[in-house]
């Protein structure tokens, strides 16, 4: 998201520093407006290196004659954030006094506005402070309460401004309420699974797990509260909020995905899970030897048929189908047999599909057999397609 922070005047703004870090860890593209008061309390090198973007305090730049667009910058936002928010800038919010850049994009904004108050109790507490404050929530600005605790003066209560982890939970939640997937509970597999031979060797797949992590990530994205069991796999979540749960066989596999079905309103299978497993584990390694050698093996439990035979109406199953020939017939097959509510299929035969890539062309088939192709897109893209597809039925 596109974020401006505003900084006023404040010795808390030695917080904004933690607070622009973390915005920028959480994807959010920060772009800072000081007051020329805040820049007594923290330099703006700081805060644009951090940001990496250009920190703004004046309208005007005279060395090159430019100048800030402050309507430009209140449009550009997702989110207006001012933290920390002096007593004199609630004031100047309102009652629409525009003396400064920050007022003039704040009057600009055309988001939503969130403030984090700070300043010593017995500014807090004023008749005059809590009546700004007020009105600022009749016009729909929100309020990130401060805490309470030691104060700068040596005062000891409310003023505080909250500290820059709680503004970042707070932000999130609020713009998690939003999102179409707020609250549901979603599983994802992703990547192989490895069947054990020995301790050295075993049987696997070349399933590197990008798509299903992609769908994960994109899910959480979506607000949905994720839990992600992953195969050996070398991929990294970009969100933090997905649950990991790392497995190694299909075996631990059907147990996580047991363990996590029934409380899911969804569930995503993008894992490719062996079909096979060796009857027997040799407790050594294995030696060579100058006579052929061979393996027995069984069958594994189908993970999606046993999901699909549980399921629970207004759950929805999602499962894919990686095919070679016959790919729609068998994808339809596979579809009708699990129990699934729509199927994704992709076939080698296409460029950009298959293992280990960072492209896809994938074909979604419903119950209905109604069948949606799209062009090869970046796994991302595809993500978001899958992920569409769940907030339709969801929605239906």
């Amino acid at each position: 998201m596109n974020i401006v922070l505003g900084i006023c005047g404040s010795i808390a703004a030695y917080k904004s520093a933690t607070l622009v870090r973390l915005l920028v860890k959480a994807g959010a593209n920060v772009k800072v407006v000081m007051t020329t008061d805040a820049t007594n309390f923290i330099t703006p090198l700081t805060l644009s290196t951090l940001s990496k973007n250009p920190v703004l305090v004046d309208y005007f730049i005279p060395e090159t004659g430019e100048w800030n667009n402050h309507v430009e910058l209140g449009l550009w936002a997702d989110i207006m954030l001012i933290a920390p928010a002096s007593a004199n800038t609630l004031a100047k919010m309102a009652n629409g006094l525009c003396d400064n850049l920050l007022m003039g994009v704040y009057l600009s904004a055309k988001c939503p506005v969130y403030f984090a108050p700070a300043m010593d109790l017995d500014m807090w507490k004023h008749t005059a402070t809590q009546e700004n404050i007020d009105k600022l929530q009749s016009f729909g600005n929100v309020l990130i309460p401060p805490g309470s605790g030691e104060l700068a003066s040596g005062l000891h209560g409310e003023g505080r401004m909250a500290e820059p982890e709680e503004i970042i939970a707070f932000l999130s939640a609020e713009i998690k309420k939003k999102l179409p997937l707020a609250d549901k509970k979603v599983l994802v597999t992703a990547g192989p699974t490895y069947e054990a031979i020995d301790p050295v060797r075993f049987i696997g797949n070349h399933s590197s797990g990008k798509m299903g992590f992609a769908i994960a990530d994109e899910l959480a994205k979506l607000g949905a509260d994720v839990t992600l069991i992953a195969g050996p796999s070398a991929q990294i979540s970009k969100q933090l909020a997905v649950k990991r749960i790392n497995v190694t066989s299909a075996a631990e596999m059907l147990d996580a995905c047991l363990q996590n079905f029934e409380g899911s309103q969804v569930c995503v299978m993008s894992a490719a899970v062996a079909d096979y497993t060796p009857v027997t584990i040799a407790q050594q390694k294995i030696k060579k030897q100058d006579a052929d050698f061979s393996i027995d093996l069984k069958k594994t439990t189908d993970i999606l048929s046993k999901l699909g035979s549980q399921k629970k109406a207004g759950q929805i199953l999602v499962g894919f189908a990686l095919e070679t020939d016959n790919e729609e017939i068998n994808a339809i097959d596979k579809l009708q047999r699990k129990n699934l509510d729509f199927i994704v299929l992709n076939s080698l035969n296409d460029e950009g599909a298959g293992f280990k890539k960072d492209t896809n062309k994938i074909t979604i088939i419903d119950r209905d057999l109604q069948k949606t192709a799209y062009p090869v897109k970046s796994k991302d893209e595809v993500a978001l397609d899958i992920c569409n597809k769940i907030i339709a039925l969801l929605n239906k």
